[in-house]
């Protein structure tokens, strides 16, 4: 049977005064080439950029691209330069005169885009990890599954930074949390800036070195968490990292593991002003994506961070003028009893459902600390869950970044964005622990109670807002849109436009409300929220804010409420727009490869 892969491209006497040659082969130029006596044949376009291959020299077997100077050994096509990549080398068979090559593949295109993705988180090189994520994701975003390079980047991520996880993979989570609100064609380009976020934060770091499970899991999770919380409080990182270890290795599911790192990260106030609760819900997270087998590398990863974090027991701004820490260590006390009326008041009263959120908030926005905690202790007594406490302090934390005032220092931006991402943490992480109760048909009181723990922070979240009082003041209003006559696609459209001039801060807020109230499709607003995002330079603290906003989206949809924390997303990201863009250049340049276009000759 003939074998179909072969075809004729030249003669040898083809070569009797050049010693190379340009030939078609199949939907791409093939360099054939005599060197020392045989005939060699490589795809023509440099992996690098694109540059033909033609144009350059050989000297001992060794072909040299003259754009970047990037090296090939013309027998295997293997670069001596990572940044390039292996260029295609064909088989080459002399049948009397003619010349043949075999187009047959000779690796499996997936595999190599995971192994290139792995080079360019490895070595820092953008063009590479960009040109990987784009071919794994496919060019439009529409077929090609981002669990695979995401379970890449969590690896590298966790394996390759001494201190655990950080920022760089909280960003490539938030941008995997945002994937399907994104149109097709910024999906790759997301996907990238995540990833490369890791790499950048990885690079130059000591790698990480895993601790054991214990030797047998005889412990009981209540045991292992006891002990976690022990380990936290005397900053013995190792001793709490086997405990999270043992428990995943015991069994524990993911409520349970959010249980165990929240119970200790609520041990303390506010702690590492934030982060380290948005870290685990960040993971949490990224497991549902990734799959839980990843579960112990990433867990552990935690708990450095958790272990060695400030406390605001030890900041005066929470002891003085008002001592919070009291204030907060008071209201504790009596969380259980008015969860147990609260739950009593439900019982009673299946039929009367709390629905005073929007009140709530707008308490928690008042200068007086004892009264606005006094209001969320009596929510609870008169009926509102867990989950519904914890929504109405993340709402009223999203309203400080939709009031904020420019008249405020730039750097102030940060503070009411650190009280945003850990309310929202608190709140994912109780939705997390009460529906996977719920989900075992649990009593509604056991679910509860299991969140106890965890209104330890909403309470911090709350005292947060209170402390942030004062980048409100005063408060930048909320827009009231006008009729302008535009239809919502033309309001829309003006958006990216608009970002690309500095200090069009409230000038994007407006646009929003405009939008929104014309009518418009709070699912092409997320797209271009996300546009916007994807195309700028890489900031953890935009990222954050507009994966936090986009997820209390989705739990407000429907309400004037939701459309708030869209709007304090788009305020956001003007005051942290336009930026340089040269991961975008990057990006363009990779995509523009992937379509086969010739750079050289734009």
């Amino acid at each position: 049977m003939t074998n179909t892969t072969w075809i004729n491209v030249a003669q040898v006497t083809d070569f009797e005064t050049v010693d190379h040659k340009v030939v078609s082969a199949g939907d791409r130029p093939v360099l054939l080439l005599r060197h020392v006596g045989r005939f060699y044949a490589l795809d023509n376009r440099c992996p690098h950029m694109g540059f033909p291959l033609d144009k350059g020299s050989v000297s001992d077997c060794i072909l040299t691209c003259h754009w970047h100077h990037a090296r090939f050994d013309l027998a295997s096509g293997g670069t001596f330069d990572q940044f390039a990549d292996d260029v295609r080398a064909y088989p080459v068979e002399q049948r009397g005169d003619a010349l043949w090559i075999d187009l047959a593949p000779r690796h499996d295109p997936r595999t190599h885009q995971l192994r290139r993705l792995r080079d360019g988180l490895e070595r820092t090189i953008r063009l590479v990890t960009a040109k990987a994520a784009i071919a794994l994701l496919s060019p439009d975003g529409a077929s090609g599954d981002p669990r695979e390079p995401l379970r890449v980047g969590l690896a590298f991520g966790i394996k390759y930074r001494a201190n655990g996880w950080g920022q760089g993979l909280t960003m490539l989570t938030c941008f995997m949390n945002m994937l399907p609100k994104l149109d097709p064609e910024d999906r790759a380009r997301a996907l990238y800036q995540g990833l490369d976020a890791v790499s950048v934060e990885a690079a130059g770091t000591a790698p990480r070195f895993m601790i054991d499970p214990l030797p047998t899991t005889s412990a009981d999770l209540p045991t292992l968490k006891r002990w976690f919380r022990r380990f936290i409080a005397v900053r013995d990182d190792e001793g709490a990292e086997r405990c999270i270890v043992s428990a995943v290795r015991a069994g524990a599911t993911s409520a349970e593991m959010a249980d165990i790192l929240f119970a200790a990260i609520t041990d303390y106030r506010y702690i590492q002003i934030g982060h380290s609760a948005d870290f685990a819900n960040k993971a949490l997270e990224a497991l549902d994506s990734a799959g839980w087998d990843l579960a112990e590398p990433v867990l552990a990863s935690l708990v450095r961070g958790i272990a060695v974090a400030d406390h605001m027991e030890e900041a005066n701004a929470w002891r003085h003028p008002i001592d919070l820490i009291a204030m907060a260590e008071a209201a504790f006390a009596e969380l259980p009893g008015a969860m147990t009326t609260g739950t009593a008041a439900r019982a009673a009263l299946p039929e009367r459902r709390w629905a005073r959120g929007v009140a709530l908030a707008e308490q928690l926005l008042a200068e007086d600390p004892r009264a606005n905690i006094g209001a969320l202790l009596g929510a609870l007594r008169d009926g509102a869950t867990a989950e519904q406490i914890a929504g109405a302090v993340a709402y009223a934390a999203g309203l400080r970044v939709a009031r904020f005032h420019t008249a405020n220092e730039f750097g102030d931006w940060d503070t009411v964005l650190h009280t945003f991402s850990f309310a929202n943490a608190i709140h994912q992480a109780i939705r997390r622990i009460i529906s996977a109760e719920c989900d075992r048909a649990t009593p509604e009181a056991s679910a509860e109670e299991r969140a106890l723990p965890l209104l330890r922070g909403v309470v911090d979240a709350a005292i947060s807002v209170y402390l942030d009082r004062f980048l409100n003041t005063p408060p930048a209003r909320l827009p009231q849109p006008a009729p302008n006559g535009m239809q919502p696609p033309q309001i829309l459209a003006a958006f990216l436009p608009l970002l690309d001039r500095q200090q069009q801060v409230n000038e994007a807020g407006e646009l929003v409300a405009c939008y929104l109230a014309a009518g418009g499709d709070e699912a092409r607003l997320l797209a271009t929220l996300g546009k916007a995002l994807a195309r700028e330079e890489r900031d953890f603290h935009t990222i954050q804010t507009v994966e936090a906003a986009f997820a209390q989206h989705a739990l407000l949809r429907g309400s004037p409420e939701a459309s708030h924390v869209l709007i304090a997303a788009a305020r956001y990201l003007a005051a942290h727009a336009p930026t340089v863009r040269a991961q975008g250049q990057t990006f363009q340049i990779a995509a523009r490869l992937h379509r086969g276009e010739q750079l050289y000759d734009a």
